[in-house]
């Protein structure tokens, strides 16, 4: 036997092309600052959510109204809002709540409106055209409109902001998913599949979704940014998370009045946290989008 044989006979086998591809993306995005930049800010909050209780300076929820609206100062960081609560202490502990509901809000937009976008895209036709001109009539109006008169109606609460939101961002998604659904469903595998007599709801989301999870966690992770600002929107006009939380939106909406005393420190932080972790989302986005492209 040849020795271009044994070196053959002996070589490692190629690593399977989507192996090859997943470590592809994932080094694409480890080189890519603005995904990492963006993804240490997110890491950050969620830590902050998950353990800042456990370690603030404050209850978040005690006031002191023998120490209100105080600078910051050694004793207290980000001063003290209206009742004397510490405004460091609630800044870490507020990133729960919108740590939570975005998250579940986005998760339940998602996975709706790929089911919507997946029967879009592979029955097309008439079933396309009516539930299009649905989508079309619901992101005609402004999101944030529509939010706010399903919460007048239901009343607020967090189970319900978490449905409205989901299903307000239901539509962006769909459309997404109908469009990658569209590239795929002409591609050999797809009539093969029908041709073994595997039903519609198989080749959707067996056959199909697997080929198209890039562009979902893109749009999942753009609507998270989303859902984030909207949440600290409805909080902000009294629809979302409801006193005594220490909501960022909320905690804007209790010490935007003071303002123009001069006592900055009672909103700039939770706005500035609001405002990074939005920042933050939307860099990990980008990083993903950029990552699928390549």
């Amino acid at each position: 036997m040849s020795a271009a044989t044994d070196t053959a006979d002996t070589a490692a086998p190629l690593p399977a092309p989507a192996a090859t591809k997943e470590r592809s993306t994932l080094g694409i995005l480890l080189r890519s600052p603005a995904f990492l930049v963006g993804a240490a800010i997110v890491l950050f909050w969620a830590f902050c959510a998950a353990f800042a209780p456990a370690f603030v300076p404050y209850d978040p929820l005690a006031d002191d109204l023998l120490n209100t609206l105080s600078p910051p100062s050694a004793a207290h960081w980000f001063g003290t809002d209206q009742i004397g609560r510490d405004v460091f202490s609630r800044v870490l502990v507020g990133a729960r709540d919108i740590l939570t509901i975005a998250p579940l809000a986005t998760l339940l937009g998602t996975t709706v409106g790929t089911a919507v976008g997946l029967v879009m895209g592979y029955f097309g036709g008439w079933v396309d055209a009516i539930i299009g001109r649905l989508i079309e009539v619901l992101l005609s109006l402004p999101l944030i409109i529509v939010a706010l008169m399903v919460l007048v109606a239901l009343g607020p609460s967090t189970p319900t902001v978490v449905v409205v939101v989901g299903l307000v961002f239901t539509p962006l998604v769909a459309r997404t998913v109908r469009a990658a659904v569209l590239s795929e469903r002409h591609l050999d595998y797809v009539p093969a599949a029908a041709v073994r007599g595997e039903n519609a709801l198989h080749v959707m989301f067996i056959e199909i979704l697997p080929n198209i999870w890039p562009p979902i966690i893109v749009e999942a992770t753009v609507r998270l940014g989303y859902a984030i600002f909207t949440i600290a929107s409805l909080s902000f006009l009294g629809f979302g998370v409801q006193p005594p939380s220490p909501d960022w939106g909320l905690a804007i909406a209790e010490n935007y009045g003071v303002l123009v005393g001069g006592f900055w420190w009672t909103v700039v932080p939770a706005t500035v946290a609001t405002a990074s972790l939005v920042v933050g989302v939307n860099l990990v986005a980008e990083g993903l989008q950029r990552a699928v492209a390549e």
